[in-house]
């Protein structure tokens, strides 16, 4: 038995991890004279229809609580957030963000749509099927090595 993968499999993920990589390594370009992070654009964004507490955040963007505390430290500091003690749960923090976030949010939008070219023909079908491909892997059900229901 050959622990290798299908040579379809492996290329097909050295495709999409390195089609991450150019990905992400635009957008922090585009973000850096902004002063953010993709993290904070995510933060910010999700943030931006109501406030949350940050546990509430925190499984809305699927990262740990602590890691998510490093970024929102940062936003705070710059002015982007504000967190306050949650007055029902002392050990809450609720985090809202300002209108110096929404101004910044706003740029960053810009600045994302300036890095990813829009007229690559294929972003419905791109959507489509990794929309398809990460609610495979998210599937709890769904054991390693097993086929999907």
């Amino acid at each position: 038995m050959s622990l290798d993968p299908p040579a379809h499999v492996r290329e097909g993920y050295l495709l999409l991890t390195t089609a991450a990589r150019l990905v992400q390594r635009r957008l922090d370009d585009a973000l850096a004279p902004l002063g953010l992070t993709r993290a904070g654009v995510i933060a910010l964004r999700t943030l931006a229809p109501h406030p949350m507490n940050q546990e509430q955040l925190a499984a809305v963007i699927h990262v740990q609580s602590q890691t998510l505390g490093r970024v929102l430290a940062r936003l705070d500091r710059r002015g982007l957030i504000t967190r306050k003690r949650d007055p029902d749960d002392r050990r809450q923090f609720q985090v809202e963000i300002t209108d110096a976030g929404e101004s910044v949010l706003l740029a960053a939008r810009r600045a994302e749509s300036a890095a990813i070219p829009a007229d690559f023909g294929q972003w419905d079908t791109l959507r489509d099927q990794l929309s398809q491909f990460v609610k495979y892997f998210q599937d709890t059900r769904q054991a390693p090595g097993s086929t999907p229901s």
